[in-house]
């Protein structure tokens, strides 16, 4: 062993620890931009919904463009939650094969699945911004408000963008780090019987045969 492979091993623990800090630093980051506007929606949805019902009830006459601006809101919380779901590893996932691995097979097939997605949703991203180019030039708005419907359609790129981030965080933290990590900040665990209850099982059948 040679002296210098302490410092080339400590250089790349700090490196590693530095790469995190900033992705971790950028998850942050994007959580907050999801949780502002998944949250912002589902309030304005809620306040914009009450008093329209409150309004038909005591003046009969509600908010205009309330079902209008709800449907509009779905939109944007519906796509940028895609976003949001990745990042606390709340998609659904078909995993028959992946179930049926463990240690290393199952991170690299983790990472693969990481790494395809991530690239699926930037291709998604890609065709929706040609979407959202066709309805601007094509000058399309809400029936009563009038609102520009590129404005609200901009969820779109902007929840797949945020979902291809985070499966790339997520390919890049499994290389990085020995665990497996279902997101970048999600680590997999395994719900495992101890052997004591194991035990304490099989005495508690073997007292209920004896009596």
């Amino acid at each position: 062993m040679t002296p210098s492979q302490p410092g080339n091993s400590d250089e790349k623990a700090e490196s590693r620890s530095a790469l995190l800090r900033v992705l971790g630093t950028i998850d942050h980051g994007l959580g907050i931009i999801e949780r502002v506007i998944i949250a912002g929606g589902v309030l304005a949805m809620a306040v914009l919904m009450s008093g329209h019902v409150v309004g038909n009830l005591l003046f009969d006459q509600g908010i205009p463009g309330t079902y209008e601006v709800t449907e509009m809101l779905i939109v944007v919380i519906t796509f940028v939650g895609v976003g949001y779901a990745a990042r606390n590893a709340r998609h659904i996932s078909m995993s028959a094969i992946y179930d049926q691995l463990s240690g290393r097979w199952r991170k690299a097939l983790l990472i693969l699945i990481c790494l395809g997605t991530a690239v699926l949703m930037f291709y998604f991203a890609d065709k929706s911004i040609d979407y959202v180019m066709a309805i601007h030039d094509r000058g399309r708005s809400s029936a009563s408000l009038n609102i520009p419907l590129w404005v609200v359609y901009l969820a779109l790129p902007v929840g797949f963008i945020l979902a291809g981030v985070q499966y790339l965080l997520t390919a890049v933290r499994n290389l990085v780090s020995d665990d497996i990590y279902r997101a970048f900040n999600e680590k997999e665990e395994y719900d495992e019987v101890p052997p004591e209850a194991e035990e304490g099982n099989g005495n508690g059948n073997d007292a209920r045969r004896d009596a």
